[in-house]
């Protein structure tokens, strides 16, 4: 057996991801072409949410990932892992909560989403699920800001995940990923969201997201605000997005790319495909400008589709 694997059910041994992304992952029915929930007649159905739309970009990529969370013991469940592990997902630290369902949302192109998620069986992870994942062995843990929305048990699961990531040596990114209706008041939001962003290793946020969030306006605000991150990203639409990193004399060096033009289809998940593909340029060391022009890359494929992750990936996008 390998240093860096472990047997699995079938009794081979498989490496360890590169990424574990730890999250909900829900079932998404959204119409097939960009038009009204109201009076689409084809629809599909896919796995859906941050850290598995993150994890499937990364595998579409080349990397190695993993998606890490829980599902009902139920047919939706059941199809979110399938498509996961289609798409080259690991799935090996997936639970089933067979007393809680699979969240649901549904997207209305142009017109926004609808989350049925309340009650998940995501929602009743807590910090005793920690021990099982593979922290030890893997490159970079990838959270988002929306997991501690979930419920308390989540919130402390967000804090057990870096404390276990710090304890291994292992970055951490982190998108704040403001969810407004999942948060008591837009203050609880703001300064818990701040305190994990502060922990992470590269952090990703929106410029209109930290607008929102914290009252600030424009990169540099956003990064005064936030000089914890060695590095942070701040995504600022079809502007394009701006990279800090600390350099060796503990100031930044500051790097903007301009977003890629796109014919805009649906925005929501394109957040996440641009964080696997600065990720993946990050783990492969490339360059702040190499790193940022990656994310747009991946980002327009979903701009340009309704779906989180493209249904036919460019699998050669470098």
């Amino acid at each position: 057996m390998s240093d860096d694997g472990r047997m699995s059910d079938d009794g081979r041994v498989h490496p360890a991801p590169d990424v574990l992304a730890v999250g909900e992952t829900m079932a998404l029915v959204a119409p097939s072409r960009a038009e009204s929930l109201e009076t689409a007649v084809d629809f599909h159905i896919d796995a859906g949410g941050a850290e598995a739309n993150v994890a499937s970009h990364l595998v579409a990529l080349g990397r190695r990932a993993a998606w890490a969370g829980a599902v009902g013991d139920d047919a939706l469940g059941r199809r979110v892992v399938r498509q996961l592990a289609e798409r080259g997902v690991d799935t090996r630290w997936v639970t089933v909560d067979a007393g809680a369902p699979t969240g649901l949302y549904v997207k209305d192109p142009g017109r926004g989403v609808d989350y049925y998620r309340a009650g998940s069986a995501a929602s009743r992870l807590g910090p005793g699920d920690v021990s099982a994942l593979p922290l030890d062995r893997v490159r970079l843990l990838h959270v988002s800001g929306i997991t501690p929305a979930l419920s308390a048990s989540c919130d402390a699961l967000v804090d057990a995940l870096f404390d276990a990531a710090a304890g291994h040596d292992v970055p951490v990114s982190f998108d704040v990923n403001h969810r407004a209706a999942l948060w008591p008041s837009t203050d609880a939001a703001a300064q818990r969201l701040r305190d994990l962003a502060a922990r992470a290793t590269v952090a990703l946020v929106g410029r209109d997201e930290a607008e929102g969030l914290w009252g600030v306006s424009g990169v540099d605000a956003v990064r005064a605000l936030l000089p914890e991150p060695a590095v942070l990203v701040v995504k600022d639409g079809a502007v394009g997005a701006t990279e800090f990193a600390r350099g060796d004399d503990g100031g930044d060096d500051v790097v903007h790319v301009p977003a890629l033009t796109v014919e805009l289809v649906e925005p929501v998940g394109a957040g996440d495909a641009f964080a696997a593909g600065y990720l993946h340029a990050w783990l492969d060391g490339a360059a702040s400008a190499d790193r940022l022009a990656a994310g747009h890359a991946r980002a327009v494929l979903v701009l340009a589709d309704t779906a989180d992750f493209p249904r036919s990936p460019r699998e050669d996008q470098a």
